[in-house]
């Protein structure tokens, strides 16, 4: 079976799991869809915004030092989306109602990240696989590409910020 037929029997399970679920994204962490069950959402945009999103928490994380990423969540006023991190190359986005028992969301949420994890290392492994083009990053043309072995995948450099070239003056006496 394939990665993507696996991943989405896992998004069907968990959307009978939780009540109040809208629909289930696993994507790469830099976009691409890897299965979906998104009823009245694009899927392509959701995951394109997902690692967006992910990227900025990455940085947060990092900036605020609260260790490695492991989940976001943005509640609005018609529900929630959680997205949780499943393993260093894919994330799972979930669309839930305003009514959903965030508790319950959380807690299925980050068992079928992990179990994504397992699906997505299983199909692709460390020595790469029928998939392993798909989880990589993509190269860019004309674009230098980051190879830091130390940053985990799908997060970006983060440069320390620099002091002003110039001095503030002060007031005498003050």
């Amino acid at each position: 079976m394939a990665v993507e037929t696996d991943v989405l029997d896992e998004l069907r399970r968990l959307r009978t799991r939780i009540p109040r679920l809208a629909g289930a994204l696993a994507a790469t962490v830099d976009g691409l869809v890897l299965a979906h069950d998104v009823p009245d959402t694009e899927p392509e945009g959701l995951a394109a915004l997902t690692a967006a999103a992910l990227g900025v928490a990455y940085r947060l994380t990092d900036a605020a030092a609260r260790g490695e990423f492991c989940e976001l969540l943005v509640r609005g006023s018609r529900g929630y989306i959680a997205t949780y991190a499943a393993g260093p190359t894919a994330v799972l986005t979930l669309l839930a109602d305003d009514r959903v028992n965030v508790g319950r969301l959380h807690l299925e949420g980050r068992r079928s990240g992990a179990r994504i994890a397992e699906l997505v290392d299983t199909h692709v492994g460390p020595g790469g696989g029928r998939h392993a083009d798909r989880l990589a990053p993509r190269e860019l043309p004309g674009r230098a590409q980051d190879t830091d072995p130390a940053r985990p995948i799908g997060t970006l450099p983060v440069r320390t910020p620099q002091l002003p070239a110039h001095r503030p003056r002060t007031q005498p006496g003050g």
